[in-house]
């Protein structure tokens, strides 16, 4: 009988112990994916795809095609500088250009130069421009492989590495822009906003 009941407690026991393990082991950080080349080009555009849409959709449609030129600021010299709306409309102009070469993709009808289409003006417009613009980055950094990424595609100079990572440095460029565009309208730029527990 001492026996049965020290095996009972044994089982007990280790039973209670496995249990424990698992609940202790579900708790515990799961290993990350390896890194990949499209892992970390999509980490970027979605970094400064977030920020640059979230900075157009915080300026106000009635002041969307806002100037600095309009301030008439002592000694500036802010004549014939890109609206605000402008500013989003060059940054989705680019995107189109810099990464449609990687994906093979054709241009938007309308898209000429680096301003983007003039038949996009109001805020709705363009910010469905810029965010189309952007899902051809995703689209662009899902192709890229060791293998392909110092390839140079047709219609470009630069290897398709380049010209992923050039997006979205020049997005950035931009971006910088933008906040100040934010700023002199008193418009806290989402991304410096404090944080909300």
């Amino acid at each position: 009988m001492k026996q049965v009941r020290m095996i009972l407690l044994l089982s007990t026991v280790t039973f209670a112990a496995a249990a424990l393990a698992q609940s202790t082991g579900s708790a515990a950080p799961q290993p990350q994916p390896p890194q990949t080349l499209t892992s970390n080009l999509e980490r970027a555009i979605n970094n400064i795809e977030k920020q640059v849409v979230d900075a157009a959709e915080a300026m106000s449609e009635e002041k969307f095609n806002f100037s600095p030129e309009s301030l008439s600021i002592p000694g500036a010299d802010y004549k014939g500088v890109r609206t605000f709306a402008v500013q989003v409309k060059h940054i989705a102009a680019s995107n189109y250009f810099i990464w449609s070469p990687i994906t093979g993709d054709k241009l938007p009808e309308g898209l000429k130069d680096g301003n983007g289409p003039e038949a996009i003006k109001t805020k709705a417009e363009i910010i469905k421009f810029l965010k189309d613009s952007f899902a051809l980055g995703h689209k662009a950094a899902a192709t890229l492989t060791p293998q392909n990424m110092l390839e140079i595609p047709e219609h470009s100079k630069s290897t398709r590495l380049y010209l992923a990572h050039f997006g979205v440095a020049h997005a950035f460029d931009h971006y910088g822009q933008m906040v100040e565009y934010l700023r002199m309208n008193g418009i806290i730029p989402p991304a410096s906003r404090p944080k909300s527990d």
